[in-house]
């Protein structure tokens, strides 16, 4: 796959950061209109169904036959367990909270593209993973303090390990198909089953239609889902999936900034540690990126 220039990547990475920030306390406000599974499987299907229209052009690409489990495993760990895992935990835990829990992903995936693909793990990249799962804990640690869901907490591990092995196994497929349609299919498959243990254990009356929920639930479909999954892995198609994973460590401090200013949860101290803590570990994880300028080997893009 050809890679990424370094401004479209860095284009890529900001949109990312802001739109997936923006979701988790925007998540939590709109599950005041509605039950978990079925709002999670209506975000899912939405933005699937705004992919396929985009891969419809390259549907030779499909390759169905030959590709169909990928696309399944795929929805089972990206969108089924994590966003499944993820609606409900946020009626468990404040938005800031669950999110910087969720986000102990990126040190999974940094360990997980060592052992799994072969991605280099040098001495500070270590460090810096280390101070990235620090500052995620610091910036939880207010929280820890006073009342806490086990329940949550579980839940949140349980979106993070689905999301780094889904990572994981979506990269390591990445030249089997087409990524487009690996994310259109994963989120349609995903968000068909959700909709459907939502139907299940759910009542689609509980649904409050107003416009409040309805603009929220488009903006999470279009540019949370459909945008933001597809730049997510873009980006680790092109790039170390560690590397991207560790870019990724600046969203739990959108989100709490959110949830502060939006949604009333407190701010501490530890927040303001937190961040020093992950612009540490962004810095040391991409330190050879950053301090030696190497010559363009191939094309970029």
């Amino acid at each position: 796959m050809l890679q990424l220039s370094r401004s479209r990547a860095a284009l890529y990475l900001t949109f990312l950061v802001i739109v997936w920030g923006i979701n988790w306390p925007l998540s939590k406000y709109t599950l005041s209109f509605s039950p978990p599974l079925l709002f999670a499987g209506l975000r899912t299907c939405i933005g699937g169904l705004i992919l396929i229209c985009v891969a419809l052009p390259g549907y030779k690409k499909l390759n169905w036959k030959q590709t169909w489990p990928v696309y399944v495993i795929s929805s089972v760990l990206n969108i089924i367990l994590f966003y499944g895992l993820q609606t409900i935990g946020l009626n468990y835990l404040p938005a800031g909270l669950f999110s910087a829990i969720v986000f102990l992903q990126p040190v999974l995936l940094g360990i997980l593209s060592w052992l799994w693909l072969g991605e280099e793990m040098f001495g500070l990249k270590w460090i810096g993973l280390v101070l990235g799962f620090l500052g995620v804990f610091e910036i939880s640690a207010s929280s820890l303090a006073g009342h806490l869901s086990v329940t949550g907490i579980v839940l949140a591990l349980g979106c993070a390990v689905s999301w780094a092995l889904g990572t994981m196994y979506t990269k390591k497929m990445s030249a089997r198909v087409d990524m487009v349609w690996a994310v259109a299919l994963q989120l349609m498959i995903g968000g068909i089953l959700l909709l459907g243990s939502g139907s299940v254990l759910e009542k689609w009356t509980d649904i409050v239609w107003n416009v409040p929920f309805v603009s929220s639930l488009l903006f999470i479909s279009v540019f949370v889902i459909a945008l933001g999954w597809l730049a997510y892995f873009k980006l680790v198609g092109s790039g170390e999936a560690g590397k991207v994973g560790a870019f990724t460590f600046l969203i739990p401090l959108i989100a709490i900034t959110c949830s502060v200013l939006f949604l009333g949860e407190r701010i501490s101290i530890n927040l303001v540690a937190g961040l020093v803590l992950i612009v540490g570990s962004i810095l040391l994880v991409n330190a050879r990126s950053i301090f030696l300028v190497k010559k363009p080997t191939g094309l970029q893009r």
